[in-house]
């Protein structure tokens, strides 16, 4: 349970929910809690580090990454990386970017009983299981030892994470929901941690009823927006990055006070691409495959595409999300570029 002086109540989804949900999520086999007024989703083991994430130490050099899953977080991720560190190729293709970028609250989707399955079939190789150890230690452990300026990827809403969060610099990436949802729905099916094995349609049900992890969507995305206009905070959208990559990566520059060429923002360019990014290992979780975590032959880089979604919604869903997105944005000045 969190400590007293957690700021904010934390309730067990109702039984029948859960069992149902796990029925479908079959990576997680305790249940699944609500936190908060908003009522963030996760699964039961967010009790044991809510408050590591919300009193964890924020150094003023600290850089975060943070977005609703599948928003183009990896891209960001290298694109922040790169700019921050001066374009150093070098050590870009050398470390991969799950050992440049913590992610703050991974070791939440390990469920114990999968974490024993993962050690089994890793046992043979003592390499495999420092490795996996390392990948499924708690995210406030990996950054206390880890030197400044630290690099860190979190899906947590900002509300969850230290009141003084903005201290550090956060660059936050919106994309549109329905291609947020296909691209989380195909990771969800190749991901044991959540080991997802329905359909489409009733993944998006779960998505918008807010039955699944790190929903609310909006109120997610809100909390980010309400701050867009803090000096330490960069908001950015999918949709920007597809379009005008290196318009994007002038606004990074700026926001780190960094000044590149033309030649240097194409090259960086061309190092971003999809297809670039598709076939880059560095950036690829491909620890996640080494370790049997992640199965099938389904990338972790898909397809990059805006606009996706249209391929996987029938009539009838994409009437719902249309009023679904409308409702979540009446009392915002929230708009997605494309829309």
């Amino acid at each position: 349970m969190p400590e007293p002086n957690y700021p904010f109540e934390i309730t067990d989804v109702d039984v029948d929910t859960a069992e149902l949900l796990m029925k479908y999520f079959t990576g997680e086999t305790t249940g699944f809690v609500r936190v908060g007024p908003k009522g963030y989703f996760f699964p039961n083991k967010f009790k044991q580090e809510a408050i590591n994430y919300y009193t964890m130490e924020i150094k003023p050099s600290d850089v975060f990454v943070t977005s609703y899953p599948r928003s183009g977080t990896t891209w960001t991720q290298e694109l922040v990386w790169m700019v921050a560190n001066d374009l150093d190729y070098e050590t870009s293709n050398a470390i991969p970017l799950t050992d440049r970028y913590p992610f703050l609250e991974f070791s939440i989707c390990v469920h114990p009983d999968n974490m024993q399955k993962f050690t089994e079939e890793n046992s043979h190789d003592e390499s495999k299981l420092e490795l996996l150890r390392l990948v499924t230690k708690p995210g406030t452990e990996l950054i206390a030892d880890a030197p400044s300026p630290r690099f860190i990827k979190s899906h947590l809403p900002l509300s969850l994470l230290p009141p003084n969060i903005l201290d550090a610099k956060m660059v936050y990436v919106a994309r549109d929901p329905r291609d947020v949802a296909v691209s989380f729905y195909h990771l969800n099916k190749s991901m044991r941690t959540q080991g997802y094995n329905g359909d489409f349609k009733t993944y998006w049900e779960f998505f918008i009823k807010d039955l699944h992890h790190w929903t609310p969507y909006f109120d997610h995305l809100k909390e980010a927006w309400e701050q867009r206009h803090n000096a330490n905070m960069l908001f950015l959208f999918y949709e920007e990055l597809s379009k005008d990559l290196s318009a994007s990566i002038r606004r990074v520059a700026d926001f780190f006070g960094k000044t590149f060429s033309d030649e240097q923002i194409k090259r960086l360019c061309d190092h971003l691409s999809i297809e670039s990014f598709k076939n880059n290992n560095s950036v690829n979780y491909d620890v996640m495959k080494e370790l049997g975590i992640m199965v099938g032959k389904k990338e972790f880089i898909r397809k990059g595409k805006a606009g996706g979604w249209r391929d996987y919604f029938d009539e009838e869903m994409t009437a719902q999300a249309d009023q679904w997105i409308k409702d979540n944005l009446r009392d915002t000045d929230l708009r997605f570029p494309h829309f």
